[in-house]
């Protein structure tokens, strides 16, 4: 695609410029020109698979001088190749059938016509922002036969100064043969209409399969759902917690054996462990800072659809989300560095840049790759080099910087380790458990409630994606979120509990991964989505489809894992917090009942304490023992019977 200069100016201004921003105030006077832009062609089934319109042998109108346009970056990444048909029509005034070209049929030209007809190549256009699609021709009786439609019918609704609706018939068939001469007619019709301006873009939706009942269905089985997993979590947490102070609270009716039996079992046994740093410190506090980032894009950007309208704009949606990425970058630095500064990382700068560049790298790793094979098909989802050049640049120039005050604040801010018990200094042996309490089967089952709260609503935003749907529910699209989000905090929170409750403190990355795992679920029903659901086709739009699928399965996975190792994080600090209390009060229990034995043994035998000082050391808890001095001698035996007491502690 040809790049004028101002392009390498303006294209970065685009990003910050309103994105609903057009070089037409779509309000036009009489005679005013409408200008008829030609996008691109290529094969209806493969909806990514396109290229410019004039790859294929059509010829442009005799108008040459337009206004001038400007292409914004998203358009530019989405493959939109606007080029000027060379119609000349013009506002409210009728056009007759008109020749405005011929093409005479080489034999290169017409097996070019002839491949587009046999797949079925379809071609869309723009007027006045108002997208129109044609079909190039369609394939005769039998198979042998080939026809291409040579004459464009254009009724364009008015209501005022302003254009409301655009329909395309397409007539005049023509069978195709080598060294024939077509001759390309268009006409214009006026009509005028009710159509509200703010409403044009009604017609282009479909509530029938959007608002489907199966649609409002599957969101009240999901908030179902989600009343059965807080349900849930509740249950297990106030049971846990009612059976532990129950315990605690009638244990001085318990005799030593069933106090030595009965002591802590469980998740109460890895407290000493459970806040120790996870394995690759880096990577982990990198993929959680990137989580709270795509979080924070998902949940601004889905807003901002709703009260916008973006589908109403080329490249909008898209534009609006790069903004946002670059403008919250300092959401990944705040959250990652300071989770890499409790877990006491030391090279907090390569942190930093990890974070920075970790998301960006694997779309542009997989975009560059997608881009060898879009330049060989000469297709115009090729990346031009100027947008390469904007990418990099706002990579280096806004989100990098902004990245760095993130990680500066959060390390300074909330790096400090608050844990409510310290850390033992050997890790505690892991003991051995049931198969079904293995980190990876819990990693494995917990992605799979998420993903049936979802799994709907996938269909509908792949159909989108993949076929000619507009979507505009963000509604439903912001309720589906919310959901995931509980659904996955639940789940997570669950399989975190069977984890500890096996002695087994490796739950940070278990309980991301677990989140994650939502995200394999739904990489897998892209496979299915492909073999039943479509009919594409060809090298180019497979390695289209399931790249872009597996940035998307990637980009849900680390956001779904940060939903769950944050709400974890809560709850395993809450539960420490509990044990530490109820650990504190058996201290202090422990040492008057210590005190009060002492006294009593003294007063039967001749013992004496020279200031005997026991350091009680438990949970965290340190707190020494005075025993006063009586009748000049040692006890052993109440030196053990205080030992007996400490120790269960």
């Amino acid at each position: 695609m040809a790049l004028k200069l101002p392009y390498y100016f303006l294209i970065l201004f685009s990003i910050f410029h309103h994105t609903g921003c057009d070089e037409h105030n779509h309000i036009y006077d009489n005679s005013d020109e409408v200008v008829v832009w030609m996008n691109t062609v290529g094969p209806y089934h493969n909806r990514q698979e396109t290229y410019e319109y004039f790859s294929l042998p059509f010829c442009g109108g005799p108008k040459e001088s337009i206004s001038h346009y400007h292409e914004t970056l998203g358009e530019a990444l989405l493959g939109v190749e606007l080029q000027f048909s060379g119609l000349d029509i013009d506002f409210k005034v009728e056009v007759k059938k008109t020749e405005y070209c011929t093409v005479e049929l080489t034999e290169e030209k017409y097996q070019a016509f002839v491949y587009a007809v046999k797949n079925h190549y379809w071609y869309q256009m723009y007027i006045d922002d108002l997208p129109v699609w044609g079909i190039v021709g369609e394939i005769g009786e039998g198979g042998e036969t080939y026809y291409i439609w040579t004459h464009k019918k254009f009724d364009i609704g008015f209501n005022g100064k302003q254009i409301v609706d655009v329909n395309l018939t397409s007539e005049s068939k023509v069978k195709l043969e080598p060294k024939i001469k077509l001759t390309f007619t268009y006409q214009v019709k006026w009509i005028p209409s009710s159509i509200k301006f703010a409403d044009r873009f009604d017609k282009y939706l479909d509530p029938s399969f959007f608002q489907h009942r199966i649609h409002w269905f599957s969101i009240f089985n999901s908030f179902m759902m989600v009343i059965f997993l807080v349900g849930l979590v509740s249950m297990i947490l106030m049971r846990t917690l009612r059976k532990d102070y129950a315990r605690y609270s009638r244990e001085e009716d318990l005799d030593d054996m069933e106090k030595d039996l009965g002591d802590e079992y469980g998740w109460k046994q890895v407290h000493g462990d459970v806040f120790r740093p996870a394995s690759h410190p880096m990577l982990f506090s990198a993929l959680v800072g990137t989580g709270y980032h795509i979080g924070v894009v998902a949940t601004c950007v889905i807003s901002f659809a709703i009260l916008g309208e973006l589908y109403t704009e080329r490249g909008s949606l898209l534009s609006t989300a790069i903004f946002v990425y670059a403008a919250t970058a300092p959401v990944n630095g705040y959250f990652g560095g300071s989770l890499y500064a409790r877990m006491g990382g030391k090279v907090w700068i390569k942190q930093m840049m990890l974070s920075a560049f970790l998301l960006p790298i694997l779309v542009c790793g997989t975009a560059f790759f997608i881009n060898f094979i879009a330049i060989y098909y000469h297709a115009s989802r090729a990346i031009p080099f100027g947008t390469m050049v904007a990418i990099t640049c706002i990579c280096l120039f806004v989100i990098l910087p902004l990245t760095l005050v993130g990680t500066v604040l959060g390390r300074n801010l909330a790096g400090q380790p608050n844990y409510p018990c310290r850390i033992n200094a050997v890790p505690r042996p892991i003991p051995e458990k049931k198969w079904f309490m293995e980190p990876a089967v819990i990693i494995i089952l917990g992605g799979v409630l998420p993903f049936g709260s979802i799994f709907i609503e996938m269909y509908f935003i792949f159909t989108s994606f993949w076929a000619y749907k507009i979507y505009y529910v963000y509604g439903f699209m912001l309720l589906v979120f919310l959901i995931l989000a509980i659904v996955t905090i639940c789940v997570t929170i669950v399989c975190t509990y069977f984890l500890l409750n096996a002695e087994d403190y490796r739950w940070q990355w278990t309980s991301f991964l677990a989140g994650a795992s939502t995200s394999s679920y739904v990489y897998l029903y892209s496979f299915y989505y492909f073999f039943f659901k479509t009919k594409m086709y060809g090298l180019f739009q497979t390695t289209f489809y399931f790249g872009y699928m597996a940035l998307f399965s990637l980009a849900l996975g680390i956001m779904c894992g940060t939903f769950g190792i944050r709400s974890v994080s809560d709850i395993a600090w809450c539960k420490v917090v509990v044990c530490e209390n109820v650990a504190i009060e058996r201290a202090y229990s422990c040492r008057r009942k210590a005190i009060k034995n002492v006294r009593r043994s003294c007063s039967q035998w001749p013992c004496s304490f020279d200031n005997t000082r026991n350091v009680i050391n438990g949970h965290g808890l340190a707190r020494m023992v005075d025993i006063p001095v009586i009748n000049g001698s040692v006890c052993v035996l109440l030196q053990w019977s205080i030992d007996r007491y400490v120790q269960r502690l």
